[in-house]
C-alpha cells in the first residue's frame, strides 16, 4: 500500500501545506490541536476539498486540482472512524456492525480481533465508551475498506478506558493487514501504535518517517513537546519476578518494569519519557533506580529554555535524557563521551509498554 499526499488548503488564516508518503501499517498524524490533521485526513476520504494538490493510493488518483479529479467517497473505499463512536442507537451491535456491509461473512474474525462477539445483541446505550468504540472500529472493517482513516477515536474516553482499547488496537495493526491512516495529539497513543510518524504544527508537516527514529531525534522536541519528547525502543519479556516487576531485554542490557501482562518472549514497544532519564558519567551506585544502561553520546541539542536534549546510543537504540544546560556543561558533555542512563522502573507508565510484532532477530 502507498498513499501519497501533497496539498494545500487554506484554513481561516492558517494555510495548510501537507506533503508526505505513508506504506503499510500505521501512520501517525501527530500534533497539538489545530495543526491540520483533521483536515488532512478528511481530504484523503473526500470530505474536504483541497484548494490544491493531489492525493494518490496505490497509482489510484483519488484527488488532483490541477486535472479536475475529484473521486466521490464511497468510491475511495475507505473504513472511517470518528472522535465519536456515532453508532445507531435502536439498533443492536451486531446491526450496526453489518451497517454496509456486503454480508456477515467477516462478522466473527472482526468479533474475536476486537473482543466484541458478547456484545452482539446489546444496544449502543448500555455499551461503555471503550466498547462503542471498539464497536465503531468493527464496522468500519467489515465494510472491506482498503485503508482505515481514524481521527481521535479516544478523544472522549479517560485513561482507563484508552488502556483497556489499545491493546485491541495493536493486535489490528499486526493481524488484520489494513493500513491505517491514525489521528492523534497524544504521544503515548502514537508511540504505542506508529510505524510512520508525520508531525504537523501550524498547518506545516515539520517531518515524516520511521516513527521510531522520529521519537528519538533530540531536534524534534519542539515540535513534540519538552514533556512528550521520548524515545520508543523494542523489547522482550525475560521474566516475570515475585515482587511485581516485569524483566525485560533490550539491546542495550535489561529493564526492570511494573509489571507487565504479557508471557515470556512477548515482543513489546517501550516509550521512556526523556524527562524520566537521568545521566551519569560513572555507574552509579547504591541508588534506588534499577535500570542503569552503559551509552554513549550521539548528540546534544540545546533549547530555547535553560534545557538540553541529549541523545544516547544504548546497544543498537537510540533514547533522550532531558537535562539541564547546566548539567550538561558540568559533566563537559559532548558526542563519543561514554556515560550511563539512569532510569526509575515507576517512571515508566502503563500505557507507556505496549505489545509489538516480533523483535528482529539479534535486536535484543
Amino acid at each position: 500500500m502507498s498513499l501519497e499526499v501533497a496539498i494545500r488548503h487554506r484554513l481561516g488564516g492558517m494555510e495548510l501545506v501537507a506533503d508526505f508518503s505513508a506504506s503499510a501499517g500505521v501512520t501517525a498524524l501527530f500534533g497539538h490541536s489545530g495543526a491540520g490533521k483533521t483536515t488532512v485526513v478528511g481530504a484523503v476520504a473526500g470530505l474536504v476539498r483541497p484548494d490544491a494538490g493531489r492525493i494518490v493510493l496505490d497509482g489510484e488518483v483519488l484527488f488532483d486540482a490541477e486535472a479536475g479529479t475529484d473521486l466521490p467517497v464511497h468510491r475511495r473505499r475507505f473504513g472511517y472512524v470518528f472522535q465519536d463512536a456515532r453508532l445507531f442507537p435502536h439498533m443492536t451491535v451486531r446491526r450496526n456492525l453489518l451497517y454496509g456491509a456486503g454480508g456477515d461473512a467477516g462478522l466473527g474474525r472482526v468479533c474475536d480481533l476486537l473482543g466484541i462477539g458478547g456484545l452482539l445483541s446489546r444496544r449502543p446505550g448500555t455499551l461503555s465508551g471503550g466498547e462503542q468504540a471498539r464497536v465503531a472500529i468493527g464496522r468500519a472493517l467489515l465494510s472491506q475498506p482498503r485503508m482505515l482513516l481514524m481521527d481521535e477515536p479516544f478523544a472522549s474516553l479517560d485513561q482507563a478506558r484508552k488502556e483497556e482499547i489499545l491493546p485491541y488496537l495493536e493486535r489490528l495493526r499486526d493481524e488484520a493487514g489494513i493500513p491505517i491512516l491514525y489521528v492523534s495529539h497524544a504521544v503515548e497513543e502514537v508511540a504505542r501504535l506508529a510505524d510512520t510518524l508525520v508531525v504537523l504544527d501550524s498547518g506545516r508537516v515539520v517531518r515524516a518517517g520511521p516513527a521510531a527514529a522520529l521519537f528519538a531525534d533530540p531536534g524534534l522536541a519542539p515540535a513534540l513537546g519538552p514533556r512528550a519528547a521520548g524515545a520508543v525502543i523494542p523489547g522482550r519479556v525475560e521474566a516475570q519476578h515475585e515482587d511485581g516487576l516485569t524483566e525485560v531485554a533490550v539491546s542495550g542490557g535489561r529493564l526492570l518494569l511494573p509489571r507487565i501482562d504479557a508471557g515470556a518472549g512477548a515482543a513489546l514497544r517501550i516509550r521512556i519519557a526523556a524527562q524520566d532519564v537521568m545521566l551519569s558519567l560513572s555507574r552509579p551506585e547504591r541508588v534506588s533506580a534499577l535500570n542503569i544502561l552503559p551509552a554513549t553520546i550521539a548528540e546534544l541539542h540545546p533549547g530555547q529554555g535553560p534545557g538540553v536534549m541529549v541523545q544516547c546510543r544504548c546497544g543498537e537504540d537510540l533514547i533522550l535524557a532531558r537535562i539541564t544546560r547546566r548539567s550538561a556543561e558540568g559533566l563537559a558533555l559532548a558526542p563519543g563521551q561514554s556515560c550511563y542512563a539512569v532510569i526509575k522502573s515507576v517512571a515508566v507508565a502503563r500505557g507507556d509498554v505496549g505489545q509489538a510484532q516480533i523483535v528482529p532477530p539479534g535486536r535484543v
